[in-house]
């Protein structure tokens, strides 16, 4: 039989700040981040890391916080999507593409795709976008959205792809 009731002392530093509670040693990290320490953008899907949703960076890596357990990060840097605005209200450059390109709609998946993006060098994956993005999964926007803030965020110019005047409002009629 399992002790659920076992717990252990985790100490994190999550964007920035350092934090410390006694939790359940089967605690998953993303209901510690939720669930603890109060910060509810990094979202829960499926519970399996299949969708992505629940994606933050530890230690400089993009990893699913539903199949990392809380103690796993003890000592461990941990950055969410609360950490990409340096004063909360400015966007950063991506969340700025995200919203330009009306790259999101229901925005349930969009932390996760802008922690998988924050994750990368862009060098490293200019050309291999769809393959980075391709473990984070939207059931609203078909992703050419997607693809257009990521490419506009990095600087890619590709053959074929809307130019810089049309993807903003113009576009869509409200420009």
């Amino acid at each position: 039989m399992i002790d659920t009731a076992r717990e252990a002392d985790v100490h994190v530093d999550i964007n920035g700040r350092s934090h410390h509670h006694r939790v359940p040693v089967r605690l998953l990290l993303s209901d510690y981040i939720r669930d603890v320490v109060g910060l509810t953008g990094t979202h829960v899907g499926c519970e399996h890391g299949y969708c992505g949703a629940c994606t933050v960076m530890v230690n400089g890596d993009a990893v699913r916080s539903c199949l990392m357990l809380a103690v796993q990060a003890h000592g461990a840097d941990v950055r969410t999507v609360e950490s990409l605005t340096a004063d909360g209200t400015a966007l950063s450059p991506m969340q700025q593409a995200f919203h330009e390109n009306h790259a999101l709609q229901c925005g349930f998946c969009t932390a996760g795709f802008l922690m998988t993006l924050e994750s990368v060098d862009p060098d490293d994956w200019r050309d291999r976008t769809v393959e980075l993005l391709s473990g984070n999964l939207c059931r609203c926007t078909g992703y050419q959205n997607i693809m257009a803030a990521v490419e506009r965020a990095w600087g890619i110019e590709r053959a074929g792809s809307r130019d810089a005047a049309g993807v903003g409002g113009e576009a869509h009629g409200d420009g």
